[in-house]
């Protein structure tokens, strides 16, 4: 798991809802700080937070923790992992 990539993730799909980091952190029952950590590789999150924030993402938890967003194709191999 490479926090750096998925810090990238999440900052990115958090940009293209066109939410602030406090909009997530609301979300989420974080703090803004928190969602701050997560984006610049400082800092994960926990794991109970991971299904919350990949639904509020519309990702999947494998997409979370391998930092990028898959294929169709990726999905079943990176669950697997």
């Amino acid at each position: 798991m490479d926090a750096k990539a998925t810090g990238g993730l999440i900052a990115r799909r958090r940009k293209e809802k066109n939410w602030s980091q406090g909009d997530l952190a609301v979300r989420l029952h974080v703090t803004d700080k928190a969602i701050s950590k997560w984006e610049t590789g400082r800092g994960m999150p926990s794991v109970e937070l991971l299904e919350p924030l990949a639904e509020v993402l519309d990702l999947t938890v494998s997409e979370l923790l391998s930092g990028r967003e898959l294929t169709p194709e990726e999905l079943p191999k990176a669950a697997e992992k």
